[in-house]
C-alpha cells in the first residue's frame, strides 16, 4: 500500500477544494425543502460548482471498474439509501432526511464532503439518527493524530453508535483524497484500537460513516422491481441510514479539517475537550 504524503504546497490545495465543497452544501441547505426535486438540487450545484467556483464536479461522468459512469455533479442518498443516490425527478416530502455528498475538484484536487439534511419537520427518530452520526463522525476525527492508527478511528466510530443502539456499514468507508478522487488508504468505520496504518503528518482522508437505525446489512435498491442502476445502495431492512463526511489532514500535532465553511456545523461539544 502506497499512501500518497502532501507536501505544504499541496495541502494548500486541499485546503482551496474542501472548503469550496464545503460552500456548495452551504448554499444548497436553504433549499432542501419539501417540494424541490433531487434533480432540481443536482442541477443547481452543477451550475455553482462550475460557473460559480470555477471547478469540476468530481462524480459526474465518474466509473471505477464495475460501474457505469455516474450520471449526476452530487449524490443525494434519502432516508433508506445508504449512498450514492442518484438525482432524479424524485421530490423531497416533509420528514425526509437526505445526504448531499459534494466532490469538487479544484486546481487538480479534490474537495470531498457530505452533510445530512432533515427535510421540513423531522420525526424525533430521523433527528436523532442524523445527530449521533455526525457525533460519531467526530468521534473518529479527534482520534487523528501521528502515531495514531486507522483503527483507533474505526473503534471509536464504531463503539459510539452501537453503544447509542445504532449499526455501522462495513461494505463502505472512508478513503484517502487528493489528486485523486479515491486514494489509499481505506479509512474503516470499525474495528480495534491499535491496529491497521500508522497516522503520519502529511496524510489526506476522509472519514464518512454510514449509519443504520436498523440492521447493519445493506443491499442494491431494486425497488419495485426496477433495473438496478448500478449506484444505490440501502439498507436491507429498509431502516434509515445517515451519513456524514469531512476530509480530514493529519499535521504534526494532531487534524485539521480541510471541509470547513462559514456553514459548517459546529463541532460537538466534546470535541476540543
Amino acid at each position: 500500500m502506497t499512501i500518497s504524503i502532501k507536501t505544504a504546497e499541496d495541502v494548500q490545495g486541499m485546503r482551496v477544494a474542501g472548503r469550496l465543497a464545503s460552500e456548495v452544501l452551504d448554499m444548497l441547505g436553504p433549499l432542501v425543502k419539501p417540494g424541490i426535486t433531487t434533480g432540481e438540487i443536482d442541477r443547481i450545484a452543477h451550475d455553482y460548482m462550475v460557473n460559480v467556483q470555477g471547478g469540476t464536479p468530481a462524480t459526474l461522468g465518474y466509473g471505477p471498474p464495475g460501474y457505469p459512469p455516474y450520471p449526476a455533479s452530487l449524490c443525494t442518498s434519502i432516508n433508506e439509501q445508504v449512498c450514492h443516490g442518484i438525482p432524479d425527478e424524485r421530490v423531497l416530502k416533509n420528514g425526509d432526511i437526505v445526504n448531499i455528498d459534494v466532490t469538487v475538484i479544484k486546481d487538480g484536487w479534490h474537495g470531498d464532503n457530505s452533510r445530512m439534511y432533515i427535510v421540513g419537520e423531522g420525526s424525533i427518530a430521523a433527528k436523532r439518527l442524523c445527530a449521533v452520526t455526525f457525533d460519531a463522525m467526530w468521534k473518529g476525527i479527534v482520534k487523528v493524530k501521528p502515531g495514531a492508527r486507522l483503527g483507533d478511528i474505526g473503534h471509536a466510530i464504531q463503539t459510539f453508535a452501537e453503544n447509542q443502539g445504532y449499526t455501522v456499514v462495513r461494505e463502505f468507508c472512508g478513503h484517502g483524497v487528493g489528486r485523486k478522487f479515491h486514494e489509499e488508504p481505506q479509512v474503516l468505520h470499525y474495528g480495534r484500537p491499535g491496529t491497521l496504518e500508522e497516522l503520519v503528518p502529511g496524510m489526506i482522508f476522509t472519514i464518512e460513516p454510514m449509519i443504520n437505525a436498523g440492521k447493519r446489512e445493506i443491499k442494491e435498491d431494486r425497488k419495485g422491481g426496477k433495473p438496478y442502476d448500478g449506484w444505490t445502495i440501502v439498507t436491507k431492512d429498509r431502516s434509515l441510514s445517515a451519513q456524514w463526511e469531512h476530509t480530514i489532514l493529519v499535521t504534526d500535532t494532531g487534524y485539521e479539517v480541510l471541509t470547513l465553511s462559514a456553514g459548517s456545523p459546529p463541532p460537538p461539544a466534546f470535541v476540543g475537550t
